[in-house]
Protein backbone atom coordinates (compact mmCIF):
# COMPACT_ATOMS: atom_id res chain seq x y z
CA UNK A 1 0.00 0.00 0.00
CA UNK A 2 2.93 2.46 0.71
CA UNK A 3 4.46 1.75 -2.70
CA UNK A 4 1.14 2.45 -4.41
CA UNK A 5 0.81 5.77 -2.62
CA UNK A 6 4.37 6.76 -3.66
CA UNK A 7 3.58 5.87 -7.26
CA UNK A 8 0.43 7.99 -7.26
CA UNK A 9 2.24 10.93 -5.60
CA UNK A 10 5.08 10.88 -8.13
CA UNK A 11 2.58 10.72 -10.97
CA UNK A 12 0.76 13.78 -9.64
CA UNK A 13 4.08 15.61 -9.24
CA UNK A 14 4.98 14.81 -12.84
CA UNK A 15 1.64 16.10 -14.16
CA UNK A 16 1.96 19.20 -12.00
CA UNK A 17 5.37 20.00 -13.44
CA UNK A 18 4.10 19.51 -16.98
CA UNK A 19 1.07 21.69 -16.26
CA UNK A 20 3.20 24.50 -14.79
CA UNK A 21 5.62 24.36 -17.63
CA UNK A 22 2.82 24.64 -20.15
CA UNK A 23 1.41 27.68 -18.39
CA UNK A 24 4.71 29.49 -18.20
CA UNK A 25 5.76 28.39 -21.71
CA UNK A 26 9.24 27.97 -20.25
CA UNK A 27 11.37 24.86 -20.33
CA UNK A 28 12.03 23.06 -17.12
CA UNK A 29 14.95 24.15 -15.12
CA UNK A 30 18.04 22.10 -15.69
CA UNK A 31 18.01 20.70 -12.18
CA UNK A 32 14.31 19.84 -12.39
CA UNK A 33 14.71 18.10 -15.75
CA UNK A 34 17.68 16.18 -14.45
CA UNK A 35 15.71 15.14 -11.36
CA UNK A 36 12.78 13.96 -13.46
CA UNK A 37 15.06 12.11 -15.88
CA UNK A 38 16.83 10.40 -13.02
CA UNK A 39 13.49 9.29 -11.50
CA UNK A 40 12.25 7.84 -14.79
CA UNK A 41 15.49 6.13 -15.80
CA UNK A 42 16.73 5.20 -12.36
CA UNK A 43 16.98 1.44 -11.77
CA UNK A 44 15.25 1.86 -8.41
CA UNK A 45 12.14 3.12 -10.20
CA UNK A 46 12.14 0.01 -12.37
CA UNK A 47 12.43 -2.15 -9.29
CA UNK A 48 9.65 -0.11 -7.74
CA UNK A 49 7.35 -0.86 -10.69
CA UNK A 50 8.26 -4.52 -10.58
CA UNK A 51 7.54 -4.73 -6.85
CA UNK A 52 4.18 -3.03 -7.33
CA UNK A 53 3.34 -5.45 -10.16
CA UNK A 54 4.42 -8.41 -8.02
CA UNK A 55 2.25 -7.19 -5.18
CA UNK A 56 -0.75 -6.92 -7.48
CA UNK A 57 -0.10 -10.40 -8.83
CA UNK A 58 0.16 -11.78 -5.31
CA UNK A 59 -3.12 -10.09 -4.46
CA UNK A 60 -4.78 -11.65 -7.49
CA UNK A 61 -3.25 -15.03 -6.64
CA UNK A 62 -4.50 -14.77 -3.04
CA UNK A 63 -7.93 -13.82 -4.36
CA UNK A 64 -7.97 -16.87 -6.64
CA UNK A 65 -6.76 -19.14 -3.87
CA UNK A 66 -9.58 -17.94 -1.67
CA UNK A 67 -12.21 -19.14 -4.11
CA UNK A 68 -10.41 -22.00 -5.84
CA UNK A 69 -8.97 -24.87 -3.84
CA UNK A 70 -8.08 -28.46 -4.46
CA UNK A 71 -9.57 -30.80 -1.87
CA UNK A 72 -8.17 -34.27 -1.27
CA UNK A 73 -10.31 -37.15 -2.35
CA UNK A 74 -12.91 -38.08 0.24
CA UNK A 75 -12.79 -41.74 1.15
CA UNK A 76 -15.62 -43.20 3.22
CA UNK A 77 -14.92 -46.54 4.81
CA UNK A 78 -18.13 -48.44 5.52
CA UNK A 79 -17.71 -50.66 8.58
CA UNK A 80 -17.99 -54.31 7.78
CA UNK A 81 -20.83 -56.11 9.52
CA UNK A 82 -20.69 -59.79 10.23
CA UNK A 83 -23.02 -61.71 12.50
CA UNK A 84 -21.18 -62.57 15.69
CA UNK A 85 -21.27 -65.82 17.65
CA UNK A 86 -21.62 -66.63 21.34
CA UNK A 87 -17.87 -67.23 21.59
CA UNK A 88 -17.16 -63.84 19.99
CA UNK A 89 -19.13 -62.06 22.71
CA UNK A 90 -18.17 -64.30 25.65
CA UNK A 91 -14.78 -65.77 24.66
CA UNK A 92 -14.05 -67.13 28.14
CA UNK A 93 -17.30 -69.03 28.59
CA UNK A 94 -16.83 -72.54 29.95
CA UNK A 95 -18.24 -75.66 28.33
CA UNK A 96 -20.70 -76.15 31.19
CA UNK A 97 -21.92 -72.55 31.04
CA UNK A 98 -22.22 -72.78 27.27
CA UNK A 99 -24.43 -75.86 27.64
CA UNK A 100 -26.64 -73.99 30.11
CA UNK A 101 -26.89 -70.93 27.85
CA UNK A 102 -28.12 -73.07 24.96
CA UNK A 103 -30.74 -74.77 27.14
CA UNK A 104 -34.34 -73.59 27.42
CA UNK A 105 -33.88 -72.00 30.87
CA UNK A 106 -30.47 -70.50 30.23
CA UNK A 107 -27.77 -69.62 32.74
CA UNK A 108 -28.50 -67.78 36.01
CA UNK A 109 -26.07 -66.58 38.64
CA UNK A 110 -26.85 -64.42 41.67
CA UNK A 111 -24.37 -62.67 43.93
CA UNK A 112 -24.22 -59.82 46.40
CA UNK A 113 -22.45 -56.49 45.95
CA UNK A 114 -19.06 -57.91 46.96
CA UNK A 115 -19.33 -60.85 44.54
CA UNK A 116 -18.28 -61.15 40.92
CA UNK A 117 -20.15 -62.20 37.76
CA UNK A 118 -19.37 -65.37 35.85
CA UNK A 119 -20.21 -63.82 32.49
CA UNK A 120 -17.67 -61.29 31.23
CA UNK A 121 -18.24 -59.97 27.69
CA UNK A 122 -15.32 -59.26 25.41
CA UNK A 123 -14.40 -55.57 25.99
CA UNK A 124 -14.18 -55.06 22.22
CA UNK A 125 -17.92 -55.82 21.89
CA UNK A 126 -18.86 -52.63 23.76
CA UNK A 127 -21.30 -54.58 25.98
CA UNK A 128 -21.09 -53.39 29.58
CA UNK A 129 -24.23 -53.93 31.64
CA UNK A 130 -22.67 -54.36 35.06
CA UNK A 131 -21.30 -50.79 35.24
CA UNK A 132 -24.79 -49.33 35.04
CA UNK A 133 -26.03 -51.78 37.67
CA UNK A 134 -23.22 -51.09 40.13
CA UNK A 135 -23.69 -47.31 39.88
CA UNK A 136 -26.94 -47.77 41.82
CA UNK A 137 -25.11 -49.53 44.66
CA UNK A 138 -27.29 -52.68 44.70
CA UNK A 139 -27.39 -55.13 47.55
CA UNK A 140 -28.18 -58.09 45.27
CA UNK A 141 -27.34 -58.77 41.61
CA UNK A 142 -28.39 -61.53 39.22
CA UNK A 143 -27.03 -62.20 35.75
CA UNK A 144 -28.70 -64.29 33.09
CA UNK A 145 -27.87 -65.44 29.60
CA UNK A 146 -29.87 -67.52 27.14
CA UNK A 147 -29.92 -68.00 23.39
CA UNK A 148 -33.25 -68.48 21.66
CA UNK A 149 -32.50 -70.57 18.55
CA UNK A 150 -34.02 -69.71 15.20
CA UNK A 151 -36.76 -71.96 13.92
CA UNK A 152 -37.87 -71.36 10.35
CA UNK A 153 -36.25 -67.98 9.76
CA UNK A 154 -33.63 -65.69 11.24
CA UNK A 155 -34.74 -62.65 13.21
CA UNK A 156 -33.29 -59.17 12.88
CA UNK A 157 -33.24 -56.21 15.27
CA UNK A 158 -36.59 -54.89 14.05
CA UNK A 159 -38.12 -58.26 14.90
CA UNK A 160 -36.57 -58.03 18.38
CA UNK A 161 -37.84 -54.48 18.85
CA UNK A 162 -41.39 -55.48 17.94
CA UNK A 163 -41.21 -58.61 20.08
CA UNK A 164 -40.42 -56.46 23.13
CA UNK A 165 -43.19 -54.00 22.33
CA UNK A 166 -45.92 -56.26 23.70
CA UNK A 167 -45.77 -55.07 27.31
CA UNK A 168 -49.28 -56.27 28.11
CA UNK A 169 -48.18 -59.88 27.52
CA UNK A 170 -45.77 -59.86 30.47
CA UNK A 171 -48.61 -60.43 32.94
CA UNK A 172 -49.55 -63.66 31.13
CA UNK A 173 -46.25 -65.32 32.04
CA UNK A 174 -46.58 -67.86 34.87
CA UNK A 175 -44.19 -69.76 37.09
CA UNK A 176 -44.66 -73.42 37.96
CA UNK A 177 -44.83 -74.04 41.70
CA UNK A 178 -43.62 -77.18 43.47
CA UNK A 179 -47.19 -78.40 44.00
CA UNK A 180 -47.83 -78.27 40.27
CA UNK A 181 -49.87 -75.05 40.30
CA UNK A 182 -48.98 -71.98 38.28
CA UNK A 183 -48.46 -68.50 39.68
CA UNK A 184 -48.68 -65.08 38.00
CA UNK A 185 -45.90 -62.87 39.32
CA UNK A 186 -47.51 -59.76 37.81
CA UNK A 187 -51.21 -59.07 37.94
CA UNK A 188 -50.99 -56.26 35.39
CA UNK A 189 -48.34 -54.87 33.06
CA UNK A 190 -49.10 -51.82 30.97
CA UNK A 191 -47.68 -48.69 29.50
CA UNK A 192 -48.52 -45.33 31.07
CA UNK A 193 -48.64 -41.93 29.41
CA UNK A 194 -45.89 -40.22 31.39
CA UNK A 195 -44.41 -39.98 34.90
CA UNK A 196 -46.97 -37.30 35.72
CA UNK A 197 -49.94 -38.88 33.94
CA UNK A 198 -50.02 -42.56 34.95
CA UNK A 199 -53.06 -43.44 32.86
CA UNK A 200 -52.75 -46.82 31.16
CA UNK A 201 -52.31 -46.77 27.39
CA UNK A 202 -52.35 -49.75 24.99
CA UNK A 203 -49.27 -51.10 23.27
CA UNK A 204 -48.66 -49.59 19.84
CA UNK A 205 -48.94 -51.61 16.65
CA UNK A 206 -45.74 -53.30 15.40
CA UNK A 207 -43.41 -50.77 13.84
CA UNK A 208 -42.09 -50.82 10.29
CA UNK A 209 -39.00 -48.79 11.26
CA UNK A 210 -36.41 -49.19 13.96
CA UNK A 211 -35.87 -46.11 16.18
CA UNK A 212 -32.38 -45.20 17.31
CA UNK A 213 -33.61 -44.66 20.87
CA UNK A 214 -36.87 -44.64 22.77
CA UNK A 215 -38.17 -44.05 26.30
CA UNK A 216 -41.29 -45.72 27.68
CA UNK A 217 -43.06 -45.58 31.03
CA UNK A 218 -44.58 -48.73 32.50
CA UNK A 219 -46.59 -49.91 35.48
CA UNK A 220 -46.07 -53.42 36.79
CA UNK A 221 -48.50 -54.58 39.46
CA UNK A 222 -46.46 -57.12 41.39
CA UNK A 223 -48.49 -59.84 43.16
CA UNK A 224 -46.31 -59.50 46.23
CA UNK A 225 -45.14 -55.86 46.30
CA UNK A 226 -47.83 -53.93 44.47
CA UNK A 227 -47.39 -51.20 41.85
CA UNK A 228 -43.91 -50.58 40.48
CA UNK A 229 -43.47 -47.69 38.05
CA UNK A 230 -40.65 -48.26 35.60
CA UNK A 231 -38.90 -46.09 33.03
CA UNK A 232 -37.44 -48.05 30.13
CA UNK A 233 -34.77 -46.56 27.86
CA UNK A 234 -34.01 -48.39 24.64
CA UNK A 235 -30.84 -47.66 22.66
CA UNK A 236 -29.66 -49.11 19.36
CA UNK A 237 -26.09 -50.10 18.60
CA UNK A 238 -24.44 -51.63 15.54
CA UNK A 239 -25.07 -55.21 16.64
CA UNK A 240 -27.94 -55.14 19.14
CA UNK A 241 -30.48 -53.42 21.37
CA UNK A 242 -30.10 -52.46 25.01
CA UNK A 243 -32.98 -51.86 27.42
CA UNK A 244 -32.18 -50.07 30.67
CA UNK A 245 -35.04 -50.07 33.18
CA UNK A 246 -35.37 -48.48 36.60
CA UNK A 247 -38.13 -47.44 39.00
CA UNK A 248 -38.89 -43.74 38.67
CA UNK A 249 -41.03 -43.75 41.85
CA UNK A 250 -40.54 -45.10 45.36
CA UNK A 251 -41.75 -48.66 45.92
CA UNK A 252 -43.98 -49.33 48.94
CA UNK A 253 -45.09 -52.52 50.64
CA UNK A 254 -48.26 -51.88 52.67
CA UNK A 255 -47.48 -48.59 54.43
CA UNK A 256 -43.69 -49.03 54.34
CA UNK A 257 -41.36 -47.68 51.72
CA UNK A 258 -39.04 -50.55 50.86
CA UNK A 259 -37.20 -48.93 47.96
CA UNK A 260 -36.37 -45.41 46.87
CA UNK A 261 -36.71 -44.26 43.28
CA UNK A 262 -33.89 -45.16 40.88
CA UNK A 263 -32.72 -48.16 42.96
CA UNK A 264 -33.89 -50.92 40.63
CA UNK A 265 -31.64 -51.62 37.65
CA UNK A 266 -32.76 -54.10 34.99
CA UNK A 267 -30.49 -54.14 31.94
CA UNK A 268 -31.21 -56.41 28.99
CA UNK A 269 -29.08 -56.70 25.86
CA UNK A 270 -30.34 -58.55 22.77
CA UNK A 271 -28.41 -59.41 19.64
CA UNK A 272 -29.06 -61.72 16.66
CA UNK A 273 -26.06 -64.09 16.66
CA UNK A 274 -25.22 -67.17 14.62
CA UNK A 275 -26.79 -69.51 17.16
CA UNK A 276 -30.02 -67.52 17.60
CA UNK A 277 -31.10 -64.41 19.49
CA UNK A 278 -28.80 -63.76 22.44
CA UNK A 279 -30.52 -62.39 25.57
CA UNK A 280 -28.07 -61.14 28.19
CA UNK A 281 -29.38 -59.60 31.40
CA UNK A 282 -27.79 -57.98 34.44
CA UNK A 283 -30.21 -56.84 37.16
CA UNK A 284 -29.58 -55.26 40.52
CA UNK A 285 -31.78 -54.19 43.39
CA UNK A 286 -31.20 -52.51 46.73
CA UNK A 287 -33.29 -53.63 49.69
CA UNK A 288 -32.81 -52.56 53.32
CA UNK A 289 -31.64 -55.06 55.87
CA UNK A 290 -34.98 -55.57 57.62
CA UNK A 291 -36.48 -56.69 54.28
CA UNK A 292 -33.52 -58.86 53.31
CA UNK A 293 -33.72 -60.75 56.61
CA UNK A 294 -37.38 -61.65 56.03
CA UNK A 295 -37.33 -62.98 52.47
CA UNK A 296 -35.29 -64.96 49.97
CA UNK A 297 -34.07 -62.02 47.87
CA UNK A 298 -32.20 -64.06 45.20
CA UNK A 299 -35.33 -66.15 44.56
CA UNK A 300 -37.46 -63.01 44.50
CA UNK A 301 -35.27 -61.43 41.81
CA UNK A 302 -34.77 -64.65 39.87
CA UNK A 303 -38.52 -65.24 39.56
CA UNK A 304 -39.02 -61.81 38.01
CA UNK A 305 -36.03 -62.21 35.69
CA UNK A 306 -37.45 -65.59 34.63
CA UNK A 307 -40.76 -63.95 33.77
CA UNK A 308 -38.98 -61.34 31.62
CA UNK A 309 -36.84 -63.96 29.88
CA UNK A 310 -39.87 -66.14 29.15
CA UNK A 311 -41.80 -63.12 27.88
CA UNK A 312 -38.98 -62.18 25.50
CA UNK A 313 -38.70 -65.76 24.25
CA UNK A 314 -42.43 -65.97 23.65
CA UNK A 315 -42.42 -62.58 21.93
CA UNK A 316 -39.65 -63.72 19.57
CA UNK A 317 -41.64 -66.83 18.67
CA UNK A 318 -44.74 -64.73 18.04
CA UNK A 319 -42.76 -62.33 15.89
CA UNK A 320 -41.26 -65.22 13.97
CA UNK A 321 -44.76 -66.59 13.24
CA UNK A 322 -46.00 -63.16 12.19
CA UNK A 323 -43.13 -62.72 9.75
CA UNK A 324 -43.59 -66.23 8.32
CA UNK A 325 -47.29 -65.53 7.74
CA UNK A 326 -46.36 -62.25 6.12
CA UNK A 327 -43.88 -63.98 3.79
CA UNK A 328 -46.53 -66.57 2.89
CA UNK A 329 -49.07 -63.83 2.12
CA UNK A 330 -46.58 -62.05 -0.12
CA UNK A 331 -45.80 -65.28 -1.94
CA UNK A 332 -49.50 -66.06 -2.30
CA UNK A 333 -50.23 -62.59 -3.71
CA UNK A 334 -47.37 -62.91 -6.18
CA UNK A 335 -48.66 -66.27 -7.38
CA UNK A 336 -52.17 -64.83 -7.71
CA UNK A 337 -50.92 -61.87 -9.72
CA UNK A 338 -48.86 -64.15 -11.98
CA UNK A 339 -51.88 -66.36 -12.62
CA UNK A 340 -53.97 -63.34 -13.58
CA UNK A 341 -51.22 -62.16 -15.89
CA UNK A 342 -51.01 -65.58 -17.53
CA UNK A 343 -54.78 -65.59 -18.12
CA UNK A 344 -54.58 -62.20 -19.80
CA UNK A 345 -51.73 -63.31 -21.99
CA UNK A 346 -53.49 -66.55 -22.96
CA UNK A 347 -56.67 -64.70 -23.86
Amino acid sequence: MNLSRISVSMGILFLLLVFISSLTAQPLAEDEALLLEEFISDESAILFEESVLAEDQNLIQDFDDYFVFVAPELVFEVPSFETRSLDDIFPGITRNHRRMVLSATGLRHSFEKDGTPVLIPNPDTGIDLISDVMRKNPSHIIEALVIVPYNERELDMLDIYNALGRIENIKDQTLLLRNGNTFNVFKETTRVTSPQNRRAVPDPAPSATLPFSETMYLRFTDSFIGDIYIRGDMSLSLYGLTYNMTNFRDVHFAIFRIMRAERVSINIYLEPVKEGVLIYSMSGIYLPGFIVNRMNVPALINNRVSVLMNWITEGLRIQESVEIERDIDILRNNIFQNNNLNRLLNN
